[in-house]
């Protein structure tokens, strides 16, 4: 499966996106931001580098490209997430973080961001290398105590999902073994400090307010650094690619399948009210206007909603089917990406009325209600 459900390596976007459509709002308080509330790029990364972070670019093997660590120069000395768990990447982490006149020897905690492999897979290694402290969302300790069991998990709520939506059998069995191979670059590690939301992660020169904003992934954990107004924000708000909200098996016991794209949706709304003027995300470039950001990915929901609701008007269709209209061939190469991606937009429709879960034996299609 491109991707077991949770523990697969980030949502690729079906729909690149400028970074910034338009201009946020300026919050309050202390502001570098124009007039037009926006940070200029330049400035950004001037203020980044004032609050001692270091952007640590780290390559993975999947089509997202490299994802952002970083390491924030206080004390403790701090990473923030690790990379996956391969040779190359490694390799890069050290040349990194010498770059900068650090070791990974000297990091004293480790931050995990969410549960996807290329922001996980190398936290075991750096913590036995540099003896750190590994901190993560409370229901995520255990899902890295036990990866390879929790994988095999995912991999089975996914291939269950891929058949009630209509993917042939052949193909799930295909996709299930690609799933398998992708988690070498994963690891398991133990985390030895649990945050919950609300949680105040202090530093001696900052204090990170912990913020669990689900919906990519369950376990999407935010860090709010009020005083700076800047947000270590994973792949919960990326730039230049929309973060897709996975079906994702439930870590909290529930049996229910969680309404990914809701959830993320009210996580979006959630963030906007930030007066952030920065947002570290975890691939591609920081972002300034976050507001106008999240504005531009609802109104992209919608419109995708809206097309599928003209698609069931004449038939019922199954999520698959669904998605060979919108993507074609895509729909194979990453068959549980777009899958998520109708299934989260139907909910949405399911949510207003608009449409209806009909089951045909063992498929369940959609039918405008």
């Amino acid at each position: 499966m491109r991707c077991s459900a949770s523990s697969a390596p980030s949502g690729l976007s079906l729909d690149p996106a400028p970074q910034n459509p338009a201009p946020g709002p300026s919050g309050h308080g202390r502001s570098d931001a124009g007039a037009d509330g926006e940070l200029d790029p330049e400035l950004a990364w001037e203020r980044i580098g004032d609050a001692d972070i270091r952007m640590l670019r780290i390559p993975t093997p999947f089509a997202v490209g490299r994802v952002n660590t970083y390491l924030i120069e206080d004390d403790p000395l701090t990473l923030i997430d690790s990379g996956p768990n391969s040779g190359k990447a490694l390799d890069e982490l050290e040349r990194q973080l010498g770059a900068v006149g650090r070791r990974i020897e000297e990091i004293e905690l480790i931050v995990v961001t969410h549960q996807h492999i290329d922001h996980m897979g190398l936290v075991d290694i750096v913590a036995k290398r540099s003896g750190a402290e590994v901190a993560a969302i409370e229901m995520l300790a255990p899902f890295l105590a036990e990866y390879s069991r929790e994988a095999e998990l995912d991999d089975e709520f996914a291939a269950g999902l891929m058949l009630l939506h209509g993917i042939p059998e052949d193909m799930v069995i295909a996709l299930r073994a690609v799933s398998h191979s992708f988690r070498a670059w994963g690891s398991r590690a133990d985390v030895t400090r649990t945050l919950r939301d609300g949680d105040t992660l202090e530093l001696a020169g900052r204090k990170l307010e912990v913020q669990l904003r689900p919906g990519h992934s369950p376990t999407d954990t935010l860090f709010w650094d009020e005083e700076r107004r800047l947000l270590l924000g994973g792949d919960h708000l990326l730039g230049r690619i929309s973060s897709n909200p996975l079906l994702a098996r439930p870590l909290d016991g529930t049996e229910q399948r969680p309404r990914a794209l809701l959830t993320y949706l009210e996580s979006l709304r959630r963030t906007r009210e930030l007066p952030a003027e920065i947002v570290l995300p975890g691939h591609g470039d920081p972002v300034t206007g976050h507001a106008a950001l999240i504005d531009s990915r609802v109104a992209m929901h919608e419109r995708r909603a809206a097309k599928l609701l003209e698609l069931i008007r004449s038939e019922p269709l199954s999520a698959y089917q669904l998605a060979h209209s919108l993507w074609g061939n895509v729909a194979v190469t990453q068959a549980f990406l777009t899958l998520s991606e109708v299934v989260g937009h139907m909910d949405l429709l399911v949510e207003r009325g608009e449409a209806r879960e009909v089951r045909d034996g063992d498929i369940v299609r959609y039918s405008a209600a």
